[in-house]
């Protein structure tokens, strides 16, 4: 039993709770910003490729050939699903924006199709703008 009561109250302390201290200037509030603006892109892109195997029935019922919008579709969901996935590497930026002008691109094929790709290439550029803005020290 003596040995039991040392266990509960050791008569040294582990490990005091360091002093408060001033913020870092430079840190943005965030624990790892970059983590955070890599899995805002990662979430984007998914929601993406979401979207555009929803096009999919659309572009079936509307076209008089949606074999070209089927394919295109699934090309352009499997880039999204494999970009979302390495979102880790830094050239995820760049690629990611490509994607979406290649979303664009599909506007011959249907109107509908462009406009996703405007949408989507506004959330990139707000995805990347929060990049971005992760990255400098916060205004204080």
């Amino acid at each position: 039993m003596a040995d039991r009561g040392a266990h509960e109250h050791p008569e040294e302390p582990e490990e005091a709770e360091a002093p408060w201290e001033e913020p870092d200037p430079n840190r943005s509030g965030l624990r790892d910003p970059a983590r955070a603006a890599r899995s805002l892109a990662a979430m984007a892109l998914v929601f993406e490729a979401l979207a555009l195997l929803l096009a999919i029935v659309p572009m079936r019922m509307i076209l008089d050939d949606p074999a070209p919008a089927t394919i295109a579709i699934v090309v352009l969901v499997l880039a999204s699903i494999i970009l979302a996935g390495m979102a880790k590497r830094p050239w995820i930026w760049p690629a990611g924006a490509v994607l979406q002008v290649a979303v664009i691109a599909c506007w011959p094929i249907h109107w509908s199709l462009g406009v996703a790709g405007l949408v989507f290439a506004a959330v990139w550029g707000y995805c990347w703008y929060v990049k971005h803005q992760l990255s400098k020290p916060p205004k204080r």
